[in-house]
């Protein structure tokens, strides 16, 4: 699945070096600074991912979903290069992200500790229902 905006485009195509620009990507956020790249490699593997690709067709964002396919599906990593912020572009693959055939019409599902505004634009909700283990290597909160 392709979807174009502008000089950007978002695929469920892995791109050349998606494995390396996914992990420098996830390395500069506060929930996988320490993903060790065997890691980023699993979560590929098992996962509905989206790249975002610039004109160039640099690797510039990512964003993925956990899912059964048919119910549930858990949003995770979605993370734009800090150049390309404020565009516009991390709205975007959500949108595509939700919108995607494998899962659409499922109950969306993540965890934020910063975001819930960005998130709210696409109908989630704070859910005291939910619960999760401990990860050692994420930040308290």
């Amino acid at each position: 699945m392709q979807w174009n905006k502008a000089a950007f485009t978002l695929t469920d195509e892995p791109p050349a070096n998606s494995l390396e620009a996914t992990y420098q990507l996830l390395s500069r956020t506060y929930w996988a600074q320490n993903r060790p790249l065997e890691k980023v490699e699993g979560i590929l593997a098992q996962s509905l991912c989206v790249y975002l690709l610039n004109g160039t067709q640099q690797q510039i964002g990512f964003a993925r979903v956990i899912s059964d396919y048919v119910t549930t599906a858990w949003v995770a990593d979605v993370v734009v290069a800090e150049a390309y912020r404020g565009q516009g572009l991390g709205a975007w693959m959500v949108t595509c992200l939700m919108a995607h055939p494998q899962v659409k019409g499922a109950q969306f599902i993540l965890q934020t500790k910063d975001a819930h505004r960005f998130y709210e634009q696409f109908g989630f909700e704070q859910n005291s229902a939910l619960m999760s283990t401990r990860v050692d290597h994420l930040p308290p909160g």
